[in-house]
């Protein structure tokens, strides 16, 4: 599989696992076959694993252990992540230490290539339009971040239970940008990059959520750039395969990107193909995160892989729907 070099860290496959499904939270699957799609993506050159002890409440990390029992084959690279929120300043270091320690020991690991702060990252006075009774569980205010999470990061890197730490970029996106202008920068950050540019139920703000723009500024910061959500949660897929109501964010996108499934019936392609090239192809990706949960949907993505980004003439009819708009 080819291989992509993750900001200044090292080479990663263009295809990330990701515990989301083998986690159980894009649908049902069972240990099993979970196991089997994990040990799968490895047989199949995938060398980034993403996991996060809030996937299945641990079951993607367990999985993990059981798939490998210990480090990945193949010198593959584990990430992991803590959804901090905001605390007293000395609560930071202890919550990500022992959350860090928890995940390590599930995968059976004495080190994470790559740790994850798992939290929006807000401005000190920031309301959220959405959620806003239990934000400081999800948001990690900017001066508890830039005072306190990064210092604490970079001893976890010095103590070696690091190699590098990231963010997930799905926050508010000035304080995202902030973050990414830092002086201390984290070296990964993970990105929505999906067609539509659909965030979905991720994002409790009001303000745009500028995906692109954030990709852009993390490459050229020299950051790495981890692409998820490529099919938007299953909203660029032929069919929404979980019970969800009508107004969940994830059916009200699957709704507005009929025209894509129908360009994609016209060109005789599978919607989830399409969209995990579309998102291969996209400025600024290393690498994007599978949210598979079996070996069925891991081989559509390796499919995907192996085909290549979509030509410029596919690429343009498809921004010419105008699903992000």
């Amino acid at each position: 599989m080819e291989q992509r070099t993750l900001g200044s860290l090292w080479p990663a496959s263009v295809l990330a696992l990701g515990g989301g499904g083998t986690g159980q939270v894009w649908g049902e699957t069972t240990r099993e076959e979970a196991i089997a799609t994990t040990r799968a993506a490895a047989d199949a050159g995938i060398t980034l694993f993403d996991m996060a002890p809030s996937y299945g409440r641990g079951e993607a990390e367990d999985v993990m252990g059981l798939a490998f029992d210990g480090p990945p084959p193949n010198g593959a690279r584990v990430t992991t992540k803590c959804q901090l929120g905001t605390r007293p300043d000395s609560e930071v270091h202890p919550k990500l230490e022992h959350s860090l320690r928890e995940s390590m020991a599930r995968m059976k690991l004495d080190h994470i290539d790559l740790f994850f702060l798992h939290s929006n990252i807000c401005p000190d006075d920031y309301v959220y339009a959405r959620h806003t009774e239990y934000q400081d569980r999800f948001a990690t205010r900017w001066s508890l971040y830039s005072e306190s999470v990064v210092p604490a990061m970079e001893k976890l890197v010095r103590s070696g239970l690091i190699g590098a730490w990231g963010i997930t970029a799905t926050g508010v996106p000035r304080s995202i940008q902030q973050a990414l202008e830092h002086d201390i920068k984290p070296a990964a950050a993970q990105c929505v990059a999906n067609l539509a540019d659909a965030v979905g139920n991720m994002q409790s703000y009001d303000e745009p959520s500028e995906p692109r723009t954030l990709i852009a500024r993390a490459k050229s910061e020299g950051i790495g750039v981890m692409g998820i959500r490529a099919v938007a949660a299953g909203s660029l897929t032929p069919a929404i395969d979980r019970d969800l109501p009508d107004d969940e964010a994830t059916v009200v996108d699957f709704n507005r990107a009929a025209d894509f499934r129908a360009l994609c019936a016209e060109m005789g392609e599978d919607p989830s193909i399409v969209a995990h090239r579309y998102a291969l192809g996209m400025d600024g990706i290393d690498t994007v995160v599978l949210g598979v949960k079996n070996r069925a949907e891991l081989a559509q993505c390796v499919e995907a892989a192996d085909r290549g980004p979509l030509d410029p003439e596919t690429v343009s009819k498809i921004d010419a729907l105008r699903l992000g708009q």
